[in-house]
C-alpha cells in the first residue's frame, strides 16, 4: 500500500502543477489511479481524485485572485450554475453513457487546438467588449454545461472553463485561469458531496495526494505568474493536444483492443 501511495503522490504533484497553469490535471491523475488501483470501482477512483484536485485548485484560486482582478458579481452566479451542473452530471453518470458525448468533445477539441495555434493573439489580451448581462448569460450557460461534464466525465474540466472565458468572454489567459479555478472549486465541491455520501472516497490515498497536489500547484502558479500569457498559451496547446490524444484513445483504440 505504501508503494501505491508514493506513486500516486508523485502523479498528484505533477497533476497539481499542470492544473494550476491551465487545468487538465485530471488527465494525468485519474488514469494513473485506474492503473495503480484497479481493484476499486470507477466511482471510487473518481471520488478519491476530487480531494487532491480541490486542494490544489482552491490554493491556486486564492493565489491568482491576489494578482488578478476578479469580477465577483459576474463569477458567483456562474459558480452556482457550475455547482448545480456538476451535481446533475454526477447523478446522470448512471443514466448516460459517456461514450456518446466523447466524440463530440473530441471534434470540439481539435477545432480549438487548430484555432488557438493559427490565431497567434488568441488569449494574449482582452478581445471582447460584452455588456455585463451578455457575459452573465453566456457564463451561466457554459458554467452549467461544463459543470455537468465535470460530474459526468471529469478530466479536462479546468481547461474547458479556461477556454470558455477566453473564447466566449474574450478574457486573456491569465484572467481566464484565475476565474476557471473558482468554477472548478465549485464543481469539485459538488462532486465531493455526491461521492462522500455514497462512500466513494478512499481517504488513506486522498489526503497524502492532496498534500503533493498542493505543492505542485504552488510551483505551477509561480511559473504561470512569472511567465505570463505567452507561456500559458503554449502550455494550453500542449494540454489540449494531450486531451485530444486521451479522447482519441478512448473512442478509437481502446474499444478495438477490448474486442481483440
Amino acid at each position: 500500500m505504501l508503494h501505491e501511495i508514493l506513486l500516486l503522490c508523485l502523479v498528484s504533484f505533477f497533476a497539481g502543477f499542470i492544473d494550476a497553469i491551465v487545468g487538465g490535471g485530471g488527465l494525468l491523475q485519474t488514469p494513473a489511479m485506474l492503473i495503480i488501483l484497479p481493484q476499486y470501482p470507477v466511482a471510487t477512483i473518481f471520488g478519491t481524485t476530487k480531494i487532491p484536485s480541490i486542494t490544489g485548485t482552491a490554493f491556486a484560486a486564492y493565489k491568482y485572485s491576489r494578482k488578478v482582478v476578479i469580477n465577483w458579481k459576474l463569477l458567483c452566479p456562474i459558480i452556482f450554475t457550475a455547482f448545480v451542473g456538476a451535481l446533475i452530471g454526477a447523478y446522470c453518470i448512471t443514466l448516460i453513457r459517456s461514450e456518446v458525448i466523447k466524440p463530440v468533445i473530441l471534434v470540439l477539441l481539435v477545432a480549438i487546438a487548430v484555432y488557438t495555434y493559427t490565431k497567434k493573439g488568441f488569449g494574449l489580451h482582452q478581445e471582447k467588449n460584452l455588456s455585463f448581462w451578455a457575459q452573465l448569460l453566456i457564463g451561466l450557460a457554459f458554467g452549467f454545461a461544463i459543470g455537468f461534464y465535470d460530474g459526468l466525465i471529469g478530466p479536462g474540466t479546468g481547461t474547458f472553463f479556461m477556454l470558455a472565458f477566453v473564447s466566449l468572454l474574450g478574457k486573456d489567459f491569465l484572467n481566464s485561469t484565475a476565474n476557471a479555478k473558482y468554477l472548478n472549486v465549485g464543481t469539485n465541491i459538488a462532486a465531493i458531496i455526491y461521492f462522500a455520501q455514497s462512500g466513494h472516497i478512499l481517504y488513506e490515498f486522498a489526503i497524502p495526494m492532496a498534500i503533493f497536489n498542493l505543492c505542485g500547484s504552488f510551483l505551477g502558479i509561480k511559473l504561470a505568474l512569472l511567465k505570463g500569457n505567452k507561456f500559458i498559451r503554449v502550455f494550453f496547446l500542449v494540454v489540449v493536444s494531450a486531451t485530444i490524444l486521451r479522447f482519441a484513445w478512448d473512442i478509437f483504440i481502446k474499444p478495438y483492443i477490448l474486442t481483440m
